[in-house]
């Protein structure tokens, strides 16, 4: 008897037509977990479920009136949300926002008037200074190094002290002076503060710029090499320096971002209501991020969207006038507020777990 034995090959029998073979690491998640890890998915049911809420606690939502109050109240907070929640997806936010809008109004007014130019000067010198900010911010921030928290905080203070010392210095006054009747004043009311009829409904105008933006800020995130930047730099930014990205344009340019934001939004205030007071704009930033995090910005960067925040900012509206429609007390949004920005925060943190989980 022969002391070897002639080995049998394996045979791999292929699988039937029709399946696959999967060794477990590329099983694919179930639909519903893939699209609750959008950052847009859970402020858009949110937005859904607060909306039908007062729906049925506050009929007169129901009306078309109300619901362009509701899409205004939406818009003002929405157009600076935007240049915010993509600050913060580069890793960074601005607590300077909500007193550079006011700085930006006191800066047309007060130089229109009291030079006796054309507005448009005014408006034109006030988006360089609102840009100079967001410049400074930024430059501030890669310079020395130091969070965003700590330059942006310097940055309110100094602005809030600015606007009501020199508001009085050159006024004598807390507010600006009418400039109503001044040249140009109505070209400008009609890009920034007009108002147009849609099925017998007016609408205020910043309502079509929010959705512009809204756009615009989408396609730059999603189609554009500056989109990649963004995300780069708020995931890590030594990464991103490594493989190429210009992390100190990219920070840079996101703090001006949101300085154009400002100037935008206070040229509506003015060009809405002839006049700025000085003292305002005082925890309107706290709502700008408050809105990008229920949107689904992580405070940490590198991940949101600009959609996010249009929700976000949409709730912050329907929940404002909502409960003035239903006849409740005002000082309850600051309560819904809270809970909202801390149900967003769990709610994300829950979809980034679920969205690393293999």
């Amino acid at each position: 008897m022969s002391m070897t034995q002639q080995a049998t090959p394996a045979v791999d029998t292929p699988p039937a037509p029709g399946q696959k073979q999967s060794d477990g690491r590329t099983r694919q998640r179930p639909l519903a977990l893939r699209l609750l890890a959008r950052p847009e998915v859970g402020v858009f049911l949110g937005a859904v479920a607060v909306l039908v809420f007062f729906l049925f606690a506050a009929p007169p939502v129901r009306d078309g009136s109300s619901m362009a109050n509701i899409l205004y109240q939406s818009s003002t907070i929405g157009i600076m949300a935007l240049p915010v929640a993509l600050l913060m997806i580069g890793g960074e936010f601005d607590l300077s926002a909500g007193v550079a809008v006011v700085t930006s109004a006191l800066t047309a007014s007060m130089l229109s008037y009291q030079l006796t130019m054309n507005v448009w000067v005014g408006v034109i010198v006030a988006l360089l200074v609102s840009l100079a900010i967001g410049a400074f911010n930024g430059w501030m921030l890669v310079k020395t190094g130091l969070p965003s928290f700590l330059v942006t905080l310097g940055t309110f203070l100094i602005l809030q002290g600015v606007n009501l010392a020199v508001t009085k210095l050159i006024t004598g006054n807390v507010a600006t002076d009418d400039i109503s009747d001044m040249d140009g004043f109505t070209q400008a009311q009609k890009i920034f503060a007009s108002t147009f009829e849609v099925g017998g409904v007016n609408v205020k105008i910043t309502v079509v710029w929010w959705l512009v933006f809204a756009a615009l800020a989408t396609w730059v995130l999603l189609r554009t090499k500056y989109g990649n930047w963004i995300f780069a730099v708020g995931g890590n930014k030594y990464s991103a320096r490594a493989v190429g990205v210009p992390v100190t344009f990219t920070k840079i340019s996101l703090f001006m971002l949101v300085g154009f934001g400002a100037w935008f939004v206070g040229m509506h205030q003015l060009f809405s209501f002839n006049t700025v007071q000085s003292g305002e704009g005082v925890g309107q930033e706290l709502i700008y991020i408050a809105a990008a995090v229920i949107g689904g910005c992580l405070l940490t960067g590198g991940y949101g969207s600009a959609i996010g925040p249009v929700f976000g900012a949409f709730m912050f509206g329907m929940v404002q006038q909502g409960i003035v429609y239903a006849g409740w007390n005002p000082d309850w949004f600051k309560a819904f507020l809270g809970v909202m920005l801390l149900g967003a925060v769990l709610i994300n943190l829950w979809v980034q777990r679920t969205a690393t989980r293999r």
